[in-house]
């Protein structure tokens, strides 16, 4: 093993280890809170790695025999990985093989995209290096929250419910300043999540179903007030083909 990157992939995912102890620690909670016993909450995100759909996940099992609903809950929450994994696959070096593609791409998440992205060629070793604390973390986390969650007192508890929900506002808000178009499409989504909790007829669907109608919907209306428009350097290289074809 090439030492050096792994090393330094070690040292750059350090932040998201930590960040991912902590917010695990509130599924940990909530995955006890459910009904859940500590191995399952452990096992859940030592095979998942991915909390908006850990979430999704677990209001959903509660409620069996709902297999149809969390099938669509999980592919619409989990299919950015898809698109963040093509995208990664452009800046991977000749290290990664076939075989390192199919067993690193289960640790891609958001910050651990947003840190390897950031590289001009991406080794395998360093990506290696880079899921390793974050794994831990958010394995330990899940594990100290459903083991200690029975002990901390109430008003603890209560405080470390929202810590989950405070990643997704903090992942969110720095782009919707940068973007008019974000800023709307999350508060459509916002706006619609209201409407099924508030709207006694919508207030009967499940939460998982609820997720999916409401980013699916805000996407769609995204895509179309506002497309994304062609770079000038692509329509340069498009332009080559237009002239032939029009030859």
């Amino acid at each position: 093993m090439n030492k050096k990157p792994f090393i330094a992939g070690i040292k750059a995912g350090l932040p998201i280890g930590l960040g991912y102890l902590s917010v695990s620690f509130t599924f940990g909670i909530m995955a006890i809170s459910a009904g859940l016993y500590w191995w399952q909450a452990l096992l859940i995100s030592m095979l998942n790695l991915t909390s908006a759909g850990q979430l999704a996940g677990i209001n959903i099992m509660i409620h069996p025999m709902q297999y149809i609903e969390m099938l669509i809950a999980q592919l619409t929450i989990n299919i950015r990985y898809s698109f963040m994994s093509v995208s990664l696959s452009q800046k991977t070096d000749t290290s990664f093989k076939m075989i390192d593609r199919w067993i690193l791409g289960a640790f891609v998440t958001d910050e651990i995209f947003g840190v390897a992205v950031t590289q001009e060629k991406v080794n395998k070793y360093f990506f290696a290096g880079l899921t390793v604390l974050p794994y831990i973390g958010w394995a330990l986390g899940t594990l100290l929250g459903a083991v200690l969650g029975n002990v901390l007192p109430d008003i603890i508890m209560n405080a470390l419910n929202i810590a989950l929900y405070a990643m997704f506002i903090a992942i969110v808000i720095p782009e919707a300043k940068k973007s008019l178009a974000i800023s709307i499409v999350s508060l459509i989504a916002i706006g619609l999540s209201c409407m099924f909790y508030f709207v006694p007829m919508l207030s009967s669907i499940s939460s998982g179903l609820t997720i999916c109608i409401s980013a699916i919907v805000a996407t769609c209306i995204g895509a179309i007030l506002f497309p994304v428009k062609k770079l000038p350097e692509e329509e340069q290289e498009e332009s080559p083909e237009r002239s032939i074809n029009n030859g």
